[in-house]
């Protein structure tokens, strides 16, 4: 190697102050009259050179100690009211309820049965609304409460009225959908105590029966009613 020369593939080739005089490195690659494939290594080392530098210096910009969050994002890390308590939970911007329930809280009595809107396996209650949460962003339930099958535990671990009826009734069968059917008949008898028939099967309408056990689950809702 002479003084300020850099060697690539036997050809002496100036250093990169005086190579911007005289067309850098293939300039002098074409003076010496090399062959194609010292051409073909001067190129491919050149641009070698070039991909080093950018990777390195630009590879810097995200070590920055502090970044400033990308436009329209959305926070991950939330905290949800979930069955009396705030939970913090990190969550992706269109995450559902179900999922987060499920998969981040530990919550698995919420069900994932169609994932559409369609079955009611994964029924909550958003403020005493029963609705679906495998149709429901995360995000957007942020300050309001959530309360799952879980919640309706007793302070001494006893059933809640709806619960000890489904078991009186035999109301679940294969007991998939039951969670669900539990949550639509809590959400109906706190906003109705006294339903009719007609009302309870109404309120339950929106929840899925595989094993055809509907009636099961009326009997269920009336007792309920009539032990409350």
């Amino acid at each position: 190697m002479t003084d300020e020369k850099t060697l690539v593939s036997g050809i002496d080739i100036p250093s990169p102050a005086s190579a911007t005089d005289d067309g850098g490195v293939l300039g002098t690659i074409g003076r010496v009259g090399a062959s194609r494939r010292q051409f073909i290594k001067g190129v491919i080392s050149s641009g070698a050179a070039v991909s080093s530098a950018g990777y390195v210096f630009g590879g810097m910009a995200g070590c920055a100690t502090e970044e400033a969050p990308m436009a329209g994002g959305v926070e991950r890390l939330i905290s949800l009211n979930v069955n009396g308590e705030t939970r913090r939970v990190d969550v992706l911007p269109y995450e559902t309820l179900a999922m987060t329930l499920r998969y981040k809280l530990g919550l698995t009595g919420t069900k994932l049965g169609c994932d559409r809107a369609e079955c009611g396996a994964c029924t909550v209650l958003l403020d005493g609304v029963s609705t679906y949460s495998c149709s429901t962003l995360t995000h957007t339930v942020r300050g309001r409460a959530i309360r799952t099958v879980e919640g309706l535990e007793g302070p001494n671990g006893e059933l809640h009225p709806v619960q000890q009826a489904m078991i009186d009734e035999l109301g679940p069968q294969c007991g998939f959908c039951t969670p669900g059917q539990v949550m639509a008949a809590v959400a109906l008898l706190e906003a109705n105590p006294s339903p009719t028939r007609d009302e309870a099967r109404f309120a339950l309408s929106g929840n899925l029966c595989r094993c055809g056990a509907y009636d099961h689950y009326l009997n269920s809702v009336m007792r309920a009613a009539q032990s409350a």
